[in-house]
């Protein structure tokens, strides 16, 4: 009777760990995918890009410096490594930035604004950007749910065994966190 009490206590145990370990492998799995969702939102922006400049150019021959700072940030993007993470936002933040001094130059210019391909690029830009930003939202809170698992009992025995680490979020720029200046005047 005490061998079957032990064989079964072993098989629960046994059974716990593996459920535990294929739910921890879960948890980064999808962590690794919600990457990959902002990685496709920024390929899908710089995608459009081009055909922006290109739309911009034709209606605006002195705005070559912030098409220059679009193409340049573009390419930065398109050349960091895939698991460069925190790089990768950080140019994405730059070009978002360079992609708002864009739109702002498109007011100087009335016939681009009125242009039908530069509003559908730019709704286009917009709706990626959102993407993006929900993208962002949706790894964070897989790398928080995934970093709380692992430093729970008993997870955190099966993860350290099998050395599971937390992730990193992605981090808000210091210059984003800024107060807005407006100036009414």
């Amino acid at each position: 009777m005490t061998t079957i009490i032990i064989i079964v206590v072993l098989a629960v145990i046994v059974v716990a760990y593996i459920s535990i370990y294929n739910g921890l492998v879960k948890m980064r799995t999808n962590a690794q995918e919600s990457w990959s969702q902002i990685d496709v939102q920024l390929q899908r922006r710089n995608d459009l890009i081009p055909n922006l400049v290109q739309t911009v150019k034709g209606y605006s021959n002195y705005e070559a410096k912030t098409l220059e700072k679009v193409t340049s940030l573009r390419q930065q993007i398109s050349e960091l490594p895939a698991d460069a993470h925190q790089e990768k936002m950080a140019v994405s933040d730059k070009l978002t930035g360079a992609l708002n001094s864009l739109y702002a130059v498109a007011e100087n210019y009335p016939d681009l604004k009125a242009s039908s391909e530069f509003s559908k690029l730019m709704e286009e830009l917009s709706n990626t950007e959102n993407k993006i930003a929900y993208s962002r939202q949706l790894y964070n809170s897989t790398v928080a749910a995934f970093d709380a698992r692992i430093q729970t009992f008993p997870a955190n025995i099966v993860a350290g065994i099998h050395h599971f680490t937390k992730l990193d979020y992605l981090q808000v720029p210091e210059e984003a966190k800024a107060n807005p200046k407006v100036d009414l005047i």
